[in-house]
């Protein structure tokens, strides 16, 4: 919105022509957004306490987090708040993209918020059923997917990390392919919301690995000199993951352990569907696996753990998601929100390589 409203004026006033460069807009998305969470929850927090609208701690998890129960939840409002408004102050608002991860982030929002809301209305640590959060994520997601699909300027290809020449086009089963992205990334960053600083951590390092993915594919000289698809009007995307960056820090003052508060699924759902949106809007859905190896480590270990319960009565996890596991095995919480950060830190930075390696 700055962008169209304060750059035309660059021709008058030459201190405006700053807005033209996409770093300068987003180095202060990321500021804007840090700034709203950082002032903003505090208050949020003694609102939420006075509303009683605490987090249902499971009781046949660690027992160590039940002295949790009744922490504030739904701070992830904030968040997307943060997110959304910097958003359209800093990024070109007449770009399709940014509306259309904008829609993800708001439609994955509000399947949240209800259900943090049931969780508390009835008391208890479960919310909206499995179906019911399912078709809800399903919805939106398909919207999106079939969007790209019926755009003709836009190519079902896949693009495959450290392969230059290999581009399998999947066609009409692009549609499922973008919504199991999407809804899949969305839920591997729910389930990993399970302890202090967690998932928000991993969130940030991902967003600043696709900032780098979505200014590479944007800019069409760099994306013809690392051999990437060019996807005209990406590079926007970049002020949005810095917004993420900006508001996942802001969100980390509070939520580090001991946790103030927790984001709940209002602010986990949103956040993982914004970056597998993005991932699908820069045509690199498959480097999601490994920009996001901690989510997906954490979505693995629950799909292994309930079908080994299911065909073989035994576990494989003393308890799922792995993170648990890794309490049960006798970890401290901070040592298991660290040790995961820094894998997460190791995967973003060689998932930045495979833009060369080809």
């Amino acid at each position: 919105m700055l962008y169209l409203w304060l750059y035309p004026l660059h021709s008058d006033f030459a201190l405006f022509n700053v807005f033209k460069y996409l770093s300068f807009r987003m180095i202060y998305a990321a500021i804007t957004a840090f700034l709203l969470v950082f002032f903003c929850t505090p208050p949020m927090i003694t609102r939420l306490q006075a509303l009683k609208l605490g987090q249902k701690i499971r009781t046949d998890g660690p027992q160590s987090h039940l002295s949790k129960s009744g922490t504030p939840t739904m701070g992830g409002v904030l968040i997307i708040f943060s997110v959304l408004l910097s958003t359209v102050l800093w990024a070109d608002v007449s770009n399709l993209y940014v509306w259309l991860v904008l829609l993800s982030v708001v439609g994955f929002g509000l399947v949240g918020f209800v259900d943090d809301y049931i969780k508390i209305l009835k008391g208890r640590s479960k919310g909206l059923t499995a179906g019911q959060k399912f078709f809800g994520q399903l919805g939106v997601a398909l919207g999106i997917g079939l969007f790209f699909y019926l755009s003709p300027a836009y190519s079902t290809e896949l693009s495959v990390p450290f392969f230059k020449n290999f581009k399998p086009d999947l066609g009409v089963f692009y549609i499922p392919f973008a919504v199991l992205v999407i809804v899949g990334c969305s839920n591997a960053v729910n389930l990993t919301d399970g302890l202090d600083g967690l998932a928000v951590g991993p969130v940030i390092i991902a967003a600043m690995a696709y900032t780098v993915v979505a200014w590479a594919v944007g800019n069409r000289l760099v994306s013809e000199y690392l051999l990437i698809p060019h996807i005209e009007g990406a590079g926007e995307l970049a002020v949005l993951t810095a917004s993420i960056i900006g508001a996942g820090l802001g969100f980390l003052w509070f939520n580090t352990y001991p946790a103030s508060v927790f984001m709940g699924d209002v602010g986990s759902l949103p956040l993982g569907a914004a970056l597998g949106t993005v991932a699908v809007v820069c045509k690199h859905e498959l480097l999601l696996v490994l920009i996001g190896g901690v989510f997906v480590m954490e979505a693995v270990s629950v799909i292994f753990q309930v079908l080994s319960f299911k065909s073989r009565g035994k576990r494989i996890f003393l308890m799922a998601p792995i993170h648990h596991h890794f309490e049960m095995k006798g970890w401290e919480e901070p040592k298991v929100v660290v040790r995961l950060w820094i894998l997460a830190i190791i995967l973003g930075l060689l998932s930045i390589s495979t833009l060369k390696l080809r």
